[in-house]
């Protein structure tokens, strides 16, 4: 399969890419903070969001691209790399461009809880989806 045909599977999950980029970049008001709908970690859950759906994107382009829901570890394997190396590259894009916003490595590990809870839900649906189709 050449490189256009897989990236046109994964088109949500790179426009949630692109998502994240922009929202992890963008200076916040400094309101924000004082408004009573936001709470103290309130950023580590939007992480932690932010990631669980990434990774349910990157499976349904997966899906997509392959026309069912075979079970790859290498696949599970290349997701939790690649959303490691994408949330670790935003915090060092954080530190080191932007003045107005701190690294903070806290939110690489909601990052990559989000990231587990997605991957849980993948094998979990697709144990389900095995066991439809034994019986």
């Amino acid at each position: 399969m050449n490189i256009f045909k897989a990236l046109s599977y994964q088109r949500w999950a790179l426009l949630w890419t692109v998502f994240i980029l922009i929202l992890c970049t963008i200076k916040m008001p400094d309101s924000i903070g004082g408004s009573g709908f936001f709470f103290t970690g309130f950023d580590k859950l939007v992480h932690l969001g932010f990631f669980f759906v990434l990774t349910i994107l990157l499976f349904f382009g997966k899906i997509q691209s392959q026309h069912n829901y075979s079970f790859r570890s290498y696949t599970i394997l290349k997701i939790i790399v690649l959303t490691f190396i994408l949330g670790a590259s935003i915090e060092l894009i954080q530190k080191y461009f932007f003045s107005y916003r701190s690294a903070e490595w806290w939110d690489l590990g909601c990052d990559m809880i989000g990231v587990f809870m997605g991957v849980f839900g993948y094998v979990f649906l697709h144990k389900s989806n095995y066991n439809e189709k034994k019986n």
